[in-house]
């Protein structure tokens, strides 16, 4: 089975697989500040239709001029506001829009980058049930809505476009975030722009892919798609690559979305 895994992981984590992949988005920038900003607005647009969330995401770097960290950092109150006015995908909508320029301008401004908030959460972490990434972004999460609401967006609605793992879920795409930002760019799939994470931290990004594979590979046998079923499947990957574990999220994807395993 860890041979089995590390050579789909090795078979799919290939450029000519991100052609339709969120990832393509923060793929057009050079700048590590550009690449943690689209990526983060990517990967919260990424669920539903692959089309639909890479037409949003470019529709998105559009309304910040295909420059997102100067645009967060010079853009009034006003022309935040102006620039998602009619945005929406799915229930992602020009409010939330707003609320997130606003919340990663106050990131940017006061912590310098993203990397920065999540560093911060983990070396705080005194998790002893959970890995300390989940403290990780459940400081991410406050640390967003707290500086959103400085800026005058207070959550309401928009709080369940960021997860919290204290709270039981998955939290998927910001894993495939953070999966973005620290694992390493060897390959050209990943960039590994954020130093201060190392890859063996990452957790799974779990979805009705990986979860279903998961399962049909007695990794878990948990139903839900939930934090604790994240955590129980660490423990299985991390047997297969302690150093690297969230590789197999490749291996996994790509035997269930690509070859229907």
């Amino acid at each position: 089975m860890k041979t089995f895994l590390l050579e789909k992981a090795a078979e799919y984590e290939d450029r000519s697989f991100i052609v339709d992949d969120p990832i393509a988005i923060p793929h057009r920038y050079e700048k590590a500040e550009d690449i943690e900003v689209a990526g983060f607005l990517t990967a919260s647009l990424a669920w539903g239709n692959r089309k639909s969330i890479l037409k949003s995401a470019d529709a998105l770097m559009g309304r910040m001029d295909h420059d997102p960290s100067a645009f967060l950092r010079e853009a009034s109150d006003l022309e935040l506001r102006q620039a998602v006015k009619g945005f929406v995908h799915r229930t992602f909508q020009e409010r939330d829009a707003a609320l997130f320029f606003v919340a990663l301008r106050g990131i940017v401004k006061k912590y310098g980058s993203l990397e920065a908030v999540f560093v911060e959460g983990y070396k705080q972490s005194k998790a002893t049930d959970k890995s300390a990434m989940a403290d990780a972004i459940g400081h991410f999460h406050r640390v967003f809505f707290a500086l959103a609401e400085e800026g005058g967006m207070p959550a309401d609605r928009t709080r369940k476009h960021v997860a919290q793992p204290q709270k039981g879920s998955a939290a998927k795409r910001i894993n495939m975030y953070t999966r973005w930002m620290v694992r390493p760019a060897a390959r050209g799939v990943d960039f590994g722009i954020w130093k201060g994470l190392s890859p063996a931290d990452l957790m799974i990004p779990l979805d009705v892919h990986t979860g279903n594979m998961a399962r049909k590979l007695e990794l878990v046998d948990r139903k839900a798609n939930d934090w604790q079923t994240v955590e129980l499947m660490m423990q299985a990957l991390r047997q297969v690559d302690p150093l690297d574990p969230v590789r197999m999220d490749f291996a996994l994807f790509g035997l269930g979305a690509i070859e229907g395993f």
